[in-house]
């Protein structure tokens, strides 16, 4: 395919593919899902090798949010029974990341609910960071707390963090369509205190919402413009209780179409596979460490992932290696050009409301011929669409272990 070997072509060589080749990905059919898959893979490839970064998240508070994003179980008047709670203490939160460090996790990513934090929040989670990092040598640290206000970003660099995560989460055009307690503006800003404050950027999206196309190659363009080093991928989890709950848009091969998409519009930027993944790809996941060199362990902010053993033998069966704690994660002229810190922020991210998820439609549906052996195939093929798209609500579960409960994380 023409398509595919122009785009490898430009990954190669970190050229931004047109707006059309980028939606011409995701308009490929099913039937060239892996063609797309191994294309988006030798870039994958020549920038990253066969390394997955493992990240964990630690949900410092949980709940309690007075943001409106439909999306999130965390949200205002929020009916979904997740877990709800105020400010882990900073061995409590300590002790939670060292399940995740000791499950292979190299980075720690501190979430912590609501609009943005205060200066006392600031020193609350610059405690946080100091535990973590007095008790795991070489760790890196990334804190996704909201929108920051100016200085709080310098502030939390001095502190120790390494990176600070904030997602675009759709495009600027529908933002308004999903979040009204603030704007698109406000978390582009934010995205660019962190750059200057030294931190390493990392910023991603949601795909699942009911956008289309268009819209998802405007955000993921609208990242390569900000230049974060690490763009984690959500595929929406619909909670119930959510106003999302009823967006069940996708199937694995829309979802490995999507970060194929990233990889090419982003080909040296760690791609990081966050929520949702267990619930859309599935039996999939394998094929998608061939587009994503960076994946969350264990479990999510409000709800249960995949078990962290199943993902490090996951990890193997695909041929793929976990990245060590003294390897670079970035290629070496984007870690040069970043600076010293954390490997040169070698990555970075968390995606705070990781829960969140994929993308707006199914894949291209041929049509209908008008022979009645035509129209037969038609009708057994829609009616495997629809068993195939099913939603799979046992697949969603709201976490009751780790942070903030007695029971023992998932790591």
């Amino acid at each position: 395919m023409d398509l595919l070997n122009t785009l490898v072509d430009k990954g190669l060589r970190r050229e931004l593919p047109t707006r059309e080749e980028a939606l011409a990905v995701l308009a490929t059919s099913d039937d060239d899902v892996l063609d797309v898959v191994a294309a988006a893979g030798k870039v994958r490839r020549h920038w990253f090798g066969r390394r997955v970064k493992l990240n964990y998240l630690v949900n410092l508070k949980s709940g309690l949010c007075p943001e409106d994003c439909s999306y999130c179980s965390q949200r205002l008047g929020s009916s979904t029974g997740i877990l709800k709670y105020s400010w882990l203490k900073p061995d409590e939160a300590s002790k939670a990341a060292a399940a995740g460090l000791a499950g292979g996790a190299k980075r720690v990513c501190l979430v912590a609910s609501g609009r943005g934090p205060t200066d006392r929040d600031v020193d609350r989670v610059a405690g946080t960071i100091k535990a973590i990092k007095e008790q795991n040598e070489g760790v890196e640290v990334c804190a996704c707390l909201g929108l920051l206000s100016d200085g709080q970003a310098e502030r939390l660099r001095e502190a120790g963090a390494d990176a600070y995560n904030h997602n675009l989460n759709t495009s600027e055009g529908t933002y308004g369509e999903i979040t009204t307690t603030h704007t698109y503006a406000d978390r582009v800003d934010t995205v660019n205190k962190a750059h200057a404050a030294g931190l390493s950027a990392c910023s991603g999206l949601i795909a699942g919402m009911g956008e289309t196309d268009e819209d998802l190659v405007d955000v993921v363009f609208s990242l390569r413009e900000l230049d974060p080093d690490s763009v984690p991928v959500n595929f929406l989890i619909p909670v119930e209780g959510t106003p999302l709950a009823k967006e069940w848009n996708l199937t694995p091969q829309r979802c490995l179409r999507i970060l194929a998409m990233v990889r090419f519009v982003c080909p040296d930027v760690e791609v990081r596979i966050a929520g949702g993944r267990e619930v859309h790809l599935r039996t999939m996941q394998p094929l998608a460490l061939n587009l994503a060199n960076s994946i969350f362990l264990g479990d999510y902010l409000t709800t249960e992932g995949q078990a962290g053993q199943a993902d490090l033998e996951m990890i193997a069966d695909a041929g793929f290696v976990v990245e060590g704690a003294d390897e670079v994660t970035l290629p070496e002229h984007r870690a040069d050009a970043a600076g010293a810190v954390c490997g040169s922020h070698a990555d970075a991210g968390c995606g705070s409301h990781a829960e969140a998820g994929c993308g707006s439609g199914c894949g291209s549906h041929e049509g209908v011929a008008a022979t009645a052996t035509a129209t037969a195939t038609a009708t057994a093929t829609a009616t495997a669409t629809a068993i195939v798209n099913e939603p799979r609500t046992d697949l969603v579960a709201v976490r009751r272990r780790g942070a903030g409960t007695d029971l023992a994380p998932n790591a």
